[in-house]
């Protein structure tokens, strides 16, 4: 949660201590369990402003079947994690079903995960539970899901531009190196001749056909999410299993003006489209190529 989103929860908290009325926070709105947690106990209270016995960090204790009082309190401010059962049981205090207890675990997982690795394997647990949520509850299309491509149909395209012709699903699964399921390998490739991306010759052999994906400016920025953060994970994977001789890393930490950083954005965006025209361009002079890669290039902020 970037300060501007924190700053909103903080108003809403302080709101509801001056009477507004607050609606029941949501685990979904939020990347920080114990901002969650708080934006809950403050609800409580106002829920329960004009009882006898208002609603207490002792409730929720209770509630939990906690010994400690103030255990909620301790976790709020960070003195205290969550283990695996602490999880259930506060889950069964908050009165989440079994799908929010499954988005609040995945949360909790990942603000407490300490190694990079581990913080975006669980991160991408957490964001694919809030896409399925979201297509189940109608907020997101499932034809808008079903049209964004995996990195695998990108992957099975490219492929094409390498000479590989046989599209054999266990030939495939070795390719790509097992980063992707057979079933899933053999959905993209239905779906890309389908949707006339490629085609099968009558010999069984594939090849591309030109067309591009139709609509790809209506996709939602929840699913482009989504791949974004498919494609950043697997080049996680390949810091740690490629050799450094295979693969091209680096990194730079900038202090960077508002304008300075739009200009880099542009020039970056720019940067890509041309690395990919000539790519196209090599293909259709030089022929097939000797392997697919996967570029990807972030910009982002790490302060404030």
């Amino acid at each position: 949660m970037n300060r501007t989103q924190m700053e909103s929860k903080e108003r809403q908290l302080k709101e509801s201590e001056l009477g507004v009325v607050a609606l029941r926070p949501s685990v979904s709105e939020f990347t920080d369990y114990r901002l969650y947690l708080m934006a809950f106990y403050s609800f409580r209270q106002f829920e329960t402003r004009t009882d006898r016995r208002p609603y207490s960090y002792g409730h929720f204790s209770a509630a939990a079947d906690i010994k400690s009082p103030n255990y909620l309190k301790m976790v709020i401010e960070g003195k205290r994690n969550l283990s695996a059962t602490m999880i259930d049981k506060f889950a069964k205090a908050m009165g989440l079903n079994k799908k929010n207890t499954e988005e609040f675990r995945a949360l909790v997982n990942y603000n407490q995960a300490t190694e990079p690795l581990e913080r975006n394997r669980c991160l991408k647990v957490l964001n694919d539970i809030r896409v399925k949520s979201s297509i189940e509850e109608g907020q997101l299309a499932q034809e808008d899901f079903e049209r964004v491509p995996s990195w695998v149909s990108w992957a099975l395209v490219a492929l094409t531009d390498s000479g590989v012709t046989q599209f054999d699903e266990e030939v495939l699964f070795k390719t790509l190196k097992g980063r992707a399921k057979k079933d899933e390998i053999r959905k993209c490739l239905d779906k890309l001749i389908g949707e006339g991306q490629l085609e099968r010759s009558e010999d069984g052999s594939i090849k591309k056909t030109g067309l591009q994906m139709k609509d790809a400016e209506r996709i939602p920025a929840e699913l482009v999410k989504k791949l974004q953060a498919q494609l950043i994970y697997l080049g996680l994977e390949s810091l740690f299993h490629d050799e450094p001789e295979q693969r091209e890393f680096g990194t730079i930490t900038l202090s960077l003006t508002e304008a300075e950083f739009k200009k880099l954005k542009f020039d970056i965006r720019h940067f890509r489209k041309k690395i990919y025209a000539e790519a196209l361009l090599n293909r259709e002079q030089n022929g097939p190529g000797d392997r697919v890669y996967q570029m990807n290039v972030q910009l982002f902020p790490l302060s404030e």
